[in-house]
């Protein structure tokens, strides 16, 4: 080895030495590389107390105060509640309340001298709507005598179907009475009856009125026959106007009797073991809103529909609608009965108020003039209570008067 490797081998072997010293003295004495990370970060805020739901809102009025918000006092109180759902429907008119009147023989149509009314218009059993003249012709009148056979045929069809019908609800009766049928099978004779009644008078009113132009044309005259409004109701529509000339058979109006409707409610398929069939159905708004005057309509038997494409089939109650409060097509919303009665805790509906956020409080009293805000989960509305899913337990003081006015005060509204 010559003088100059030696003197480049000691200086390496002198700064590797240096190094490892340096790199010792580090691990021992100086702060790991990641030590900032590893170290928690700072607290953002010191929380002494943590806020919870029931050690808050407590409200402590003065004797002033509590006398003029005028408050009331109830209890929350464990009740058999029938569970319900609101579904949507749409009402009906039933079959035999619709009457199509047609013209009984070709003529002209004039109008009555009390004026044809117009669509939409109260009219009444006997109301003239049109005048119409007969048109004498060779045809016509061969035509008018087989119309008058075939009247015939139809009153002795109906009158058979009338006293058929009116068996079926005798014998309907005997067996209610004998305990061996139902007031179902009642029901639905009577219905039979009411449409065979009708079909009855239509039937006879048309032979009349034949049987006069025959013997009008027989004396030679072509007097004006009235065609009147069958039975009370609403004129629906107008398919004709004075001075047309219509052949036989053709439509003139029709009226429809709404006194009686139905109400047509889709339920899911899925739902269908849930409701109960025979309970009342209460209608109103197609919101479903409680507090609103609501109407009751009975379930009825009725010709089975469905519908595939929604999977839903049709439920149909009976509604009294003779304050016309309820149109064909108008759409409602239906609260049916679900079967299995049930007991829930309920507590007055005028006891809940709501917040921002649509959550749904009471107050209960806590002490002399003290309340506080407990918060509620309200499962349905029946007439003015309020079934509770979750809540103070019953027996709980709450306040049935005045909550409205209580939770401004709270909230800065109202002092």
């Amino acid at each position: 080895m010559t003088y100059r490797m030696g003197v480049l081998t000691g200086a390496a072997v002198a700064i590797l030495l240096a190094g490892s010293v340096v790199a010792g003295w580090w691990l021992v004495n100086g702060k790991p590389f990641d030590a900032a990370k590893l170290s928690p970060p700072p607290i953002p805020a010191n929380v002494p107390k943590l806020l919870k739901e029931d050690n808050v809102n407590a409200i402590v009025l003065t004797v002033e105060g509590e006398a003029r918000l005028a408050i009331k006092l109830g209890t929350i109180s464990r009740k058999a509640t029938g569970r319900t759902r609101v579904y949507g429907g749409e009402v009906t008119v039933p079959a035999g309340q619709t009457i199509l009147v047609t013209a009984p023989l070709s003529g002209t149509l004039f109008t009555p001298s009390a004026g044809v009314p117009t669509p939409g218009s109260v009219v009444s059993k006997g109301q003239p709507v049109f005048q119409l003249r007969p048109i004498l012709t060779p045809e016509g009148r061969a035509t008018l005598a087989t119309t008058r056979v075939e009247a015939d045929g139809q009153v002795k069809n109906a009158q058979a179907q009338l006293d058929a019908a009116q068996i079926a609800l005798g014998r309907a009766k005997n067996l209610l009475r004998d305990e061996a049928g139902s007031q179902r099978m009642v029901d639905e004779a009577q219905a039979q009856v009411e449409l065979a009644m009708k079909t009855m008078e239509a039937a006879t009113a048309r032979r009349d009125l034949l049987t006069k132009v025959l013997g009008d044309m027989d004396g030679g005259t072509t007097a004006t026959i009235a065609i009147d409004c069958p039975a009370d109701g609403i004129l629906r529509s107008l398919s004709a106007r004075p001075g047309q000339t219509v052949p036989p058979g053709a439509a003139l109006f029709e009226v429809v009797d709404p006194s009686r409707v139905w109400v047509r409610v889709p339920v899911y398929v899925g739902d269908l073991p849930e409701i109960d069939p025979k309970a009342e159905a209460s209608i109103g708004n197609l919101s479903g809103r409680p507090g609103g005057k609501n109407s009751n309509a009975k379930a009825i038997p009725a010709p089975p529909s469905a519908n595939v494409a929604a999977g839903t089939v049709d439920l149909f109650y009976e509604l009294d609608n003779r304050t016309a409060k309820y149109s064909p097509g108008h759409r409602i919303g239906a609260t049916l009965a679900l079967v299995g009665p049930s007991e829930s805790s309920t507590v007055p509906w005028s006891a809940v108020v709501h917040d921002f956020h649509g959550g749904t409080w009471v107050y209960e009293r806590t002490g002399e003039r003290a309340y506080a805000r407990r918060r509620v989960v309200v499962r349905s509305v029946q007439g003015d209570a309020a079934v509770l899913d979750s809540g103070p337990p019953e027996g709980t003081t709450v306040v049935t008067a005045g909550a409205a006015e209580l939770f401004g005060t709270e909230t800065g509204f109202s002092k």
